[in-house]
């Protein structure tokens, strides 16, 4: 009876999020985890409670447990207790503010650093110091980082990355210490939930799941069906830039991300990439 309902709560969350029931086999292994999975909400409010450093330190291991390409362990994780440190990446991006309080606080980094150290200690060349050897670490990471939040999820913490962290990479980069060829990803909030939250509406499956190759699609359309679904379970409580853009009498998805991408946004992070030792040819 157990796996029944957590099969209809699995196919409840899926509904809510991509607008379509999706059947679940009560009898599917791993229930309880895909649940989780599946009701995934960020948690940018926390209880006042601390993590244990071991448990933190554990999720930091299942989370360098994830897949590695070619096994290089591109990734590393910066667990950020020292206030000063988290008050300075707070003053490069004040509108969220939930980066000093949240019981703890990590920065994902991208690593490349240990295989051309690695090339030269074995006297071999690095020839392959072009985009892709950013473009390795930086999945490393973010494969890290995903790892990261589903292990914090599965104890009942609370998770909510934090990508502004590039908006002013070099000043986090300074805060850390961080080597050359080490370029900060995301950071994450972490902590015990202090409410619920709410599930964020997905697009439809039929615009992000192709089975063989990409078909005869209408995007437009499919976004425009998605921005009435989601206003319906989850409205914008404010518009963005309405100083520049006015009020308009819709307001979804797609003009939140149009207004938001409007204006030029890290145009700086390609270079600060090269200054910290990457190629991007």
């Amino acid at each position: 009876m157990s796996d029944d309902i957590t099969a209809k709560s699995i196919e409840k969350a899926l509904l809510e999020r991509f607008g379509e029931h999706i059947s679940v086999d009560p009898d599917t292994e791993g229930l309880t985890e895909l649940e989780k999975i599946a009701a995934y909400r960020s948690h940018r409010r926390y209880a006042s409670r601390d993590i244990e450093p071991d448990l933190l330190r554990l999720l930091c291991a299942c989370a360098l447990s994830a897949p590695s390409k070619s096994d290089l362990q591109q990734a590393d994780i910066v667990i950020v207790n020292d206030k000063t440190i988290r008050k300075g990446i707070v003053a490069t991006i004040p509108e969220m503010p939930w980066i000093e309080v949240a019981p703890a606080f990590l920065v994902f980094v991208a690593n490349g650093e240990r295989l051309p150290l690695t090339a030269k200690k074995r006297g071999k060349p690095f020839p392959n110091d072009h985009l892709d050897a950013f473009f390795n670490a930086a999945v490393d990471c973010a494969i890290v980082l995903a790892t990261f939040i589903r292990a914090a999820t599965t104890v009942g913490l609370g998770c909510c990355p934090i990508s502004a962290i590039r908006d002013h990479p070099a000043v986090v980069s300074g805060l850390l210490s961080l080597p050359n060829r080490a370029v900060p990803v995301a950071g994450l909030c972490v902590g015990w939930p202090a409410q619920p939250g709410s599930i964020t509406p997905r697009l439809s499956l039929k615009t992000t799941v192709h089975r063989d190759r990409y078909g005869d699609r209408d995007v437009a359309a499919e976004i425009d069906d998605y921005d009435r679904r989601r206003a319906m379970i989850r409205p914008y409580q404010t518009q963005r830039h309405p100083a520049r853009w006015g009020q308009a009498p819709f307001y979804g998805w797609s003009e939140d991300k149009a207004r938001q991408y409007a204006a030029p946004t890290r145009t700086d992070f390609g270079a600060f990439v090269r200054n910290k030792g990457f190629r991007l040819d």
